[in-house]
């Protein structure tokens, strides 16, 4: 094979997966790792992958650290979580149930979705959240306490976790700020991640609800696996590629 076909092949591979590693390709193509780098400098120049340590990255998947105010992303892709806020309600637990909903403009979404009739306990560290969802006559909304989070309104710390690992809920309604298949379920802030993951713990049933911007993104801190996951709420835009990957993992892929 020649150089520029094995780098055509190596970008394809990139394109799909998000992500190469030299060894695996050095083995793939029978080459030393050395010529795998060479081919992997040839594409960082065309922009068509971005280096990072033991192999390659697709240019848009990048480590965030911080992340907009919560005014500004609840204007974006408003239409695509208004629609997955409404494609979320038919995994709500019957009458009665429990649900947790965790921080974001998605699940706020979801909870602005919600019928006013439902008879629901709701658990949750979003104060917008908890501010709406005690207007609707028959839920028993329960706050967690915690420092409140700026960016984000929300509860996290000590207390909040504390809090959350004591509760058991039917299902949970989770947000993500990245999604990928090696980094799992990500956000920028560590005690925000530190909620998620007890969130994810106190809940039977898993319904993760991501705009496709968040997929093949990697955040600061993972807080999950993508086997946690039991369920994906997404739009159309969605990468077929990774909801493949996803689908092959057992996790129910909706479109809204």
């Amino acid at each position: 094979m020649y150089a520029e076909e094995r780098q055509q092949a190596i970008a394809s591979e990139v394109r799909a997966r998000g992500r190469v590693a030299v060894t695996q390709l050095a083995q793939r193509f029978e080459v030393t790792g050395e010529t795998v780098r060479r081919d992997l400098a040839v594409l960082a120049r065309q922009g068509v992958v971005q280096r990072v340590h033991g192999g390659a990255v697709r240019p848009d998947i990048v480590a965030v650290i911080d992340e907009p105010d919560l005014a500004q992303r609840e204007q974006s892709r408003l239409a695509e979580k208004t629609a997955i806020g409404r494609a979320a309600q038919a995994f709500l637990p019957p009458a009665g149930g429990s649900v947790i909903f965790d921080a974001g403009t998605t699940t706020l979404r979801a909870a602005l979705a919600l019928a006013g009739d439902r008879d629901l306990a709701v658990i949750t560290n979003a104060l917008p959240l908890a501010t709406h969802l005690s207007t609707l006559p028959r839920c028993e909304v329960t706050v967690v306490g915690g420092r409140i989070r700026g960016k984000t309104q929300a509860a996290v710390g000590a207390t909040t976790v504390d809090t959350l690992r004591r509760m058991r809920a039917s299902v949970a309604f989770m947000g993500v700020n990245g999604l990928s298949l090696d980094h799992g379920l990500s956000t920028p802030d560590p005690d925000e991640a530190a909620a998620k993951r007890a969130m994810l713990s106190a809940a039977n049933t898993v319904v993760v609800l991501a705009d496709s911007s968040k997929f093949n993104r990697e955040d600061l801190v993972s807080f999950g696996d993508l086997t946690d996951i039991d369920v994906l709420v997404t739009d159309a835009e969605a990468d077929p590629s990774l909801m493949a990957d996803l689908t092959a993992l057992d996790i129910e892929v909706v479109i809204a």
